[in-house]
């Protein structure tokens, strides 16, 4: 597949998280899909993706994922983005805040045809739990 696919597949990822069209994801990645920096409790496959950015939007239902610049080449696509949403639901363990989050991030994305094969990332999560009002390393 072509580099123009890839960033096509990227922007309907990004599109699909932001609808809540998590289904979509299914046909985005492959039925193996590697994630290098999985959250603590994401299954594997695009499964895992799918119960991942469900409880993401459960807790931030506005969620809205922002590209800010991207770079590809033949095979991968790197991004950096910016999260917002506001906190309405259960967030690990944390009661709604009514706080709005923003927090940046990257991820860099491996494709095989078209689809998302592996997938290397990190986003902000101390500065999310911040400005929620907690510190998960207890002030450390």
């Amino acid at each position: 597949m072509s580099q123009e696919q890839n960033i096509t597949t990227t922007k309907t990822f990004g599109s699909a998280v932001n609808s809540g069209r998590l289904y979509q994801l299914t046909d985005l990645m492959t039925s193996d899909v590697k994630d290098h920096d999985p959250a603590p409790d994401q299954g594997s496959g695009p499964e895992g993706f799918i119960d991942f950015f469900t409880k993401f939007r459960d807790a931030f239902p506005d969620l809205e994922i922002s590209v800010e610049h991207m770079v590809a080449d033949d095979d991968n696509v790197a991004i950096a983005y910016t999260v917002t949403g506001t906190h309405e639901g259960n967030f690990h363990g944390i009661a709604p805040t009514r706080k709005k989050i923003k927090a940046r991030g990257v991820q860099i994305a491996r494709f095989e045809d078209g689809r998302i094969a592996e997938r290397w990332g990190s986003s902000d999560e101390l500065g999310i739990f911040k400005q929620l009002g907690v510190d998960p390393t207890g002030g450390k």
